[in-house]
């Protein structure tokens, strides 16, 4: 921990009371990433409500002024998109800061391009797999090149016509998925992508809202050359940004939390399900669609929980979530077993050695395992120590929260990484602790 800068490190108390409030959450990334990016193909102008004020999102929409796109405010998280005569070959190499998604999905809009571009990102974004999206894209005759065969950005891409193709990924990626339906919108024939099990569906949802010519039957799905249709997009709370609250409400004595106009697709709905089965006292409230999402008001209470195996065939619905999972498994009395995990080696951060590293500093009793991790608790935490982030948003609101629950208070350093998705995170709990 040498040469820590002091004002880098943040102070978390543990809490002497139970957290209760009513809150809302960021809107949700993922959707706000494909709205604007959906938006900006329609070439008409399209609203876009509550999008995301994260910084990933606003990376997304950094890459699309810098192909013509005309992006105005209206008013606070209102947005309104325009594609006026289509995307332009780009001026300059275009910057994906930290963001996955926008490289990724990006790569299949500009595939179909009629000219040159370059798609890069931060540091971090540049040790990234790049592969997963290169194969495929290239086997429907995409011009896309990267760097060190091909597994990381900078990423180059000669845009020309496409062909479908039948894909049978070998993993369940949204990502992926996702980059082969934004190429098959613009590619000759019929692009049919089959995964192992159903990962998130965000994409498919709101392209058929906006009149996409694409079917889904199962773990596949099928699109064709499509003109999207100019709709308005409402963006719901994000339930990755919800789950720390969830699980704080669920292990932190004498807790109620009521969290407004959350999305409940139930492709992202696993760390409902997983804390439902160890014993959380979770309930919905006002569900409803908009736009093809399902959204509403999630209420969680503080409730003794217990430890869980969980399966590989849940994984994409709660990859995100583990690391506050994990934090939950050290409060659950028992053994919680994560297995068919090892995607989450290849996010921001190598997630499995961050948390099971950073948990040990606290006391907890984990163990890494190549795809996952083994926690058995019930567990004191201790705290009075320094926790690193490792440029990871998720692992720094995981150590926030583990904070909450400890003995002696801890600090974490670098933690303004959490900016990336949740600049308000802390300031939430702070009035949930009031």
């Amino acid at each position: 921990m040498v040469n820590i800068q002091v004002e880098k490190l943040k102070n978390v108390t543990p809490v002497t009371k139970g957290l209760n409030g009513t809150i809302k959450v960021p809107s949700d990334k993922s959707i706000s990433h494909r709205a604007a990016m959906f938006g900006a193909l329609t070439q008409q102008p399209v609203q876009i409500m509550n999008f995301s004020a994260g910084g990933d999102c606003k990376s997304t929409l950094e890459v699309l002024k810098g192909l013509g796109v005309e992006v105005t405010y209206q008013a606070e998280n209102n947005i309104t998109i325009f594609n006026n005569g289509g995307f332009k070959e780009p001026a300059n190499v275009l910057d994906a800061g930290n963001s996955g998604t926008t490289i990724r999905l990006m790569s299949g809009i500009l595939s179909g391009s009629n000219f040159y571009s370059v798609l890069t990102g931060d540091e971090s974004l540049r040790k990234r797999p790049m592969a997963r999206i290169i194969n495929p894209l290239s086997q429907m005759g995409a011009r896309i090149f990267a760097k060190n065969a091909n597994t990381k950005a900078p990423i180059t891409i000669i845009g020309t016509e496409l062909h479908g193709i039948t894909y049978n990924s070998p993993i369940a990626s949204a990502q992926i998925k996702s980059a082969m339906i934004l190429a098959g919108l613009s590619a000759q024939g019929e692009t049919v992508i089959t995964e192992p099990f159903k990962s998130r569906d965000h994409s498919e949802r709101m392209l058929q809202y906006l009149c996409a010519d694409l079917t889904v039957d199962d773990n596949k799905i099928t699109v064709k050359k499509s003109e999207l249709a100019p709709k308005t997009l409402i963006i719901p709370g994000d339930i990755s940004s919800a789950a720390f609250f969830l699980v704080a409400g669920a292990i932190i004595p004498d807790s109620e939390i009521l969290i407004k106009d959350v999305g409940l697709n139930p492709t992202r709905t696993g760390i409902i399900d997983i804390l439902k089965k160890m014993g959380a006292d979770i309930t919905i409230e006002e569900h409803r669609i908009e736009c093809g999402e399902d959204m509403g008001d999630v209420r969680i209470r503080y409730s003794q929980l217990k430890g869980i195996e969980i399966e590989e065939e849940i994984i994409p619905r709660v990859i995100d979530e583990l690391p506050i999972i994990a934090v939950a498994a050290t409060q659950a009395e028992g053994t919680t077993v994560i297995r068919g995990a090892e995607d989450l080696r290849h996010k921001e951060s190598d997630r499995i050695v961050a948390i099971c590293t950073e948990l040990k500093k606290l006391g907890a009793d984990i163990q890494e395992t190549p795809d996952g991790f083994i926690v058995n608790g019930k567990t004191k935490l201790k705290g009075n120590c320094i926790l690193n982030t490792y440029h990871d948003h998720r692992i720094a609101m995981s150590g926030y929260v583990a904070g909450l629950l400890c003995e002696e208070p801890i600090q974490i350093c670098e933690f303004e990484w959490v900016n990336i998705s949740f600049p308000e995170f802390p300031g939430i709990f702070e009035k949930l602790t009031q």
